[in-house]
């Protein structure tokens, strides 16, 4: 038997705020569950959400 494989993991933080952002990069940080300023949040690493984070790069730290 094979062990199952553990996805990994990644720490994302909001560094800096989205105002005076687009619209639609508000909603990404929203929807990756960021609500407040240095708020860290983990994630199950997925080709969806690096998509989201390639979005909003400028505006989150991330360590995997």
């Amino acid at each position: 038997m094979s062990k199952p494989t553990e996805q990994k993991t990644l720490r994302v933080t909001l560094v800096k705020s989205p105002i005076g952002f687009p619209e639609p990069q508000k909603r990404t940080v929203r929807a990756l569950g960021l609500n407040r300023m240095h708020q860290t949040v983990e994630h199950q690493d997925s080709p969806a959400l690096r998509g989201m984070l390639n979005s909003v790069i400028h505006l989150l730290q991330i360590e995997e």
